[in-house]
């Protein structure tokens, strides 16, 4: 009873949520009234449209792909495909996300999928850390957003690789099971007698659903992610990272709060870097794509709570550590 009056209360919200974005936006588009708002709802209106229409293409791309996967892959084909060794399983599903052109808004509804099929946690979580950060796209941005610098997209793929390896294996350590708040429906086995119109009407029909249900968490964690930017402007972290360990805090905290999509933010990260230096920059190329502010909006909406706190902290403790220890060699 709880479970259903929470469902239901999330999805009132997520209506209420949709119809305040389609507000704004007919605020913007259609209506001369900013003679009669304030600069800050201006501001917040402006931020909360470019996260979203930012972010809303790739997480159609995610959910397509999660209703490919939910009538076309089988519980059988993922046995096959992922080692039982919890190591080799790790290394894999990190090389699959580094070949996999994801955003971090579009990778949870195809995490959330997998999993349903029987992918173990932690490959599921090498998989969604090195989707957003490492792939072709990801890689040819950075390199053009830093003059045609290999070396900066080298060490941002190279050590982002190593540290999504080093959370996927604490996380096969730490959590046994799927880490879902909610078990989900499978019915590809049914799907697979199907024609093939039959069989593409229902991965339209489960794409349809996953968008609806990870929507409203997207446009719930843009709004969040706007209001903080709008009443936390960047400056005011700049101003307090000096040192090379806060200058590091800093760009981490400005990367989780701006929730870039990872295939831009390279040209934003690029223009701190006459203000800080490359560890720090790094810091904030890495730890975006893995996890920010509307992205952990959209896992616990899916995972735990505690599940996404101890990655969330798994994630902020490795990258800082891994950064610290090599920033005298980049």
């Amino acid at each position: 009873m709880i479970k259903i009056l929470r469902s239901n209360v999330m999805d009132i919200t997520g209506f209420i949520m949709i119809g305040l974005a389609l507000l704004l936006l007919n605020i913007s588009s259609t209506f001369n009234l900013t003679w009669a708002l304030p600069a800050s709802f201006l501001n917040l209106n402006t931020i909360f449209l470019s996260i979203l229409i930012e972010a809303l293409p790739f997480v159609l791309i995610g959910v397509i792909i999660a209703g490919f996967i939910q009538i076309y892959i089988t519980e059988e084909h993922i046995r096959r495909w992922i080692p039982k060794n919890k190591v080799l399983a790790v290394i894999m599903s990190c090389i699959v996300g580094a070949l996999f052109p994801a955003c971090e808004c579009g990778i949870v509804p195809i995490v959330r999928r997998l999993i349903g099929k029987g992918v173990p946690i932690h490959a599921a979580i090498g998989f969604l850390l090195t989707g957003p950060l490492i792939n072709p796209v990801v890689i040819a941005s950075t390199y053009m957003a830093f003059g045609n610098d290999i070396r900066i997209a080298g060490l941002r793929m190279g050590l982002g690789f190593i540290i999504a390896l080093l959370v996927a294996f604490a996380v096969s350590s730490l959590f046994k099971g799927t880490q879902l708040k909610a078990p989900i429906k499978l019915d590809s086995s049914r799907s697979q007698s199907k024609n093939f119109t039959a069989r593409f009407w229902s991965m339209l029909t489960h794409s349809i659903d996953e968008f609806f249900d990870m929507g409203k968490y997207l446009i719930i964690g843009a709004l969040i992610a706007a209001s903080v930017q709008t009443h936390m402007p960047a400056m005011t972290l700049l101003e307090t990272g000096s040192g090379p360990v806060s200058s590091l805090f800093v760009m981490m905290g400005l990367a989780y709060i701006l929730s870039l999509c990872s295939e831009a933010d390279a040209f934003i990260g690029a223009s701190f870097s006459s203000i800080f230096p490359l560890s720090s920059i790094l810091g904030f190329l890495i730890f975006g794509p893995m996890m920010d502010l509307k992205n952990t909006i959209m896992m616990l909406s899916v995972f735990r709570f505690r599940f996404v706190m101890v990655v969330l902290g798994l994630i902020v403790s490795t990258i800082f550590l891994t950064l610290i220890l090599v920033q005298t060699f980049i």
